[in-house]
């Protein structure tokens, strides 16, 4: 009896309960930031990472999401070379943790890439790049970027293939070249399978991206280390770093279904 109820249940009679709990908790948080002068204090000296993490996050999956694309076409690709070193990269910064991929870049990568450039250099004449010459803020950027171009590329594989291949015979037929029919016929639709496991992905990073603090760059929750290191009021701090997080990605998660909900019923009309 109870599996039944449960069976027949529809999504629309499961009112929010969490989100409403989400949302009181959110008020009160933001009724102490407002009368209370420690939390206005904190949230004074958080918020200025609000810039930077946004930042990082746009900038990193746009170039993860670009190379994903890139990693996504070699692995169907036509060349065993390319379907093979698409596959090792793949799965092996796949089996990396985002944190431990940070540092490599950072304190590993990084060194070996300046390295790299100094050997071209120096037989021009010109003077050696040093690593405190790379950025922080750019090999964290770099870090998340390898790390989740591997996940998006299976994200675009999967939408890639799940296109109707008698669309794409048909397009050959009608003499559609192979970039014709990538842009034309097999990206569209593919499109409508990659956007919701994509926008997962960009919710995952906007809370990955926090790991950036590791590194000392001033986003939101190194700041918020800083200011609670240096204040003891850890409890207040880490209240606010985690209802900017919050507020943050529960709004676009929310957003996200909406839109998908949107798509689901535009495709039913």
């Amino acid at each position: 009896m109870f599996r039944k109820k449960i069976a027949s249940a529809s999504p629309k009679q499961d009112f929010p309960y969490w989100l409403a709990a989400a949302c009181v908790i959110a008020a009160f948080l933001l009724f102490r930031i407002g009368t209370d002068e420690i939390y206005t204090q904190v949230m004074a000296t958080v918020s200025r990472g609000i810039g930077l993490t946004i930042f990082v996050t746009l900038v990193a999956f746009f170039l993860a999401s670009v190379i994903g694309l890139l990693l996504a076409l070699a692995s169907l690709s036509g060349s065993i070379v390319l379907r093979q070193s698409a596959r090792f990269y793949i799965e092996v910064v796949r089996g990396l943790p985002i944190i431990v991929l940070l540092l490599y870049i950072a304190f590993v990568g990084t060194p070996l890439i300046v390295a790299a450039i100094n050997a071209v250099l120096e037989p021009l004449g010109a003077d050696p790049m040093r690593t405190r010459d790379f950025p922080l803020l750019w090999r964290a950027i770099v870090a998340l970027m390898i790390g989740y171009s591997a996940f998006i590329a299976e994200v675009f594989r999967a939408g890639i293939q799940a296109v109707d291949k008698g669309q794409i015979e048909a397009a050959e037929a009608l003499g559609m070249n192979r970039w014709l029919r990538f842009r034309l016929i097999i990206f569209p639709q593919a499109l409508k399978t990659i956007l919701p496991p994509l926008g997962n992905d960009f919710v995952a990073m906007i809370k990955d991206s926090s790991l950036v603090s590791v590194l000392g760059v001033a986003d939101i929750t190194q700041l918020g280390k800083v200011y609670a290191a240096g204040s003891f009021r850890y409890f207040e701090t880490y209240n606010v770093v985690a209802l900017i997080y919050l507020m943050m990605t529960i709004t676009l998660s929310l957003a996200l279904r909406r839109f998908e909900r949107s798509k689901e019923v535009g495709g039913q009309s």
